[in-house]
């Protein structure tokens, strides 16, 4: 088993008043060589945005986007003539495909937004663009899977052999994640609660890669809630 850990603190950080933005991998004006993608994962931002404000009507093609609120709400408008309120409890996959344009708010006037934000590399280029967005219900001590390739039967799926994964235990415990296909690695992010994987320990947003392995053991230490992204290595 390989690994590689990312401390919450060694993320990139960006504050723009309107926007406190954390990323795990290199992004706009942050640049680190060593921290460009996992595998087939590009980006994953962890963005607080003020109430009122967002993203300006912006293009983006050949990538496939999604958008997990963990608190507040997020006003999505797109070329594609969408035009939707997500909330936290859902996730919003968007494929850029040939292009899209598309801009995100913070509607609410009187809440922060905190989202997730992750970028996939896909595995067929030039699709035709799509969105799709749905609620989902956390299972305590489970592992509750957001996205999946088309073959998943999930209406928020992608063009990757890619999951994504949330994960809510309450109480000290061990549990393990298979993963879906054994040649791919995952990108663990501990949302918040304390973990070990191994020898290494995980606090809040701090955030483990693994791969050359099919199972995963994680010790919960106490109450926990991971994001689990699993994606082709190569």
């Amino acid at each position: 088993m390989k690994t590689i850990f990312h401390a919450a603190n060694t993320r990139g950080h960006a504050n723009h008043g309107w926007l406190d933005a954390k990323h795990s991998f290199s992004f706009a004006s942050w640049y680190n060589p060593e921290r460009i993608h996992f595998g087939m994962l590009r980006v994953l931002n962890d963005d607080i945005v003020a109430p009122g404000m967002g993203f300006g009507k912006h293009p983006h093609d050949n990538m496939e986007i999604i958008t997990i609120p963990l608190s507040g709400a997020i006003k999505h408008q797109d070329s594609m003539g969408f035009s939707e309120v997500i909330e936290a409890g859902e996730v919003q996959v968007m494929s850029a495909g040939t292009g899209i344009y598309h801009s995100e708010f913070n509607p609410n006037h009187d809440q922060a937004l905190n989202l997730f934000q992750i970028w996939i590399f896909p595995n067929q280029k030039q699709v035709e663009p799509r969105y799709a967005q749905r609620k989902y219900t956390i299972e305590n001590g489970a592992f509750t899977p957001l996205v999946g390739p088309q073959s998943s039967g999930l209406s928020t799926w992608i063009h990757q052999n890619a999951w994504i994964s949330l994960g809510e235990f309450e109480q000290a415990t061990t549990v393990n994640y298979t993963l879906n296909e054994p040649n791919n690695g995952i990108y663990l992010m501990l949302v918040e609660g304390e973990i070990a994987v191994g020898a290494q320990h995980l606090n809040t947003r701090d955030a483990i890669g693994i791969s050359q392995t099919d199972r995963i053991d994680i010790q919960i230490l106490g109450a926990s809630k991971m994001l689990i992204i699993e994606v082709p290595m190569n």
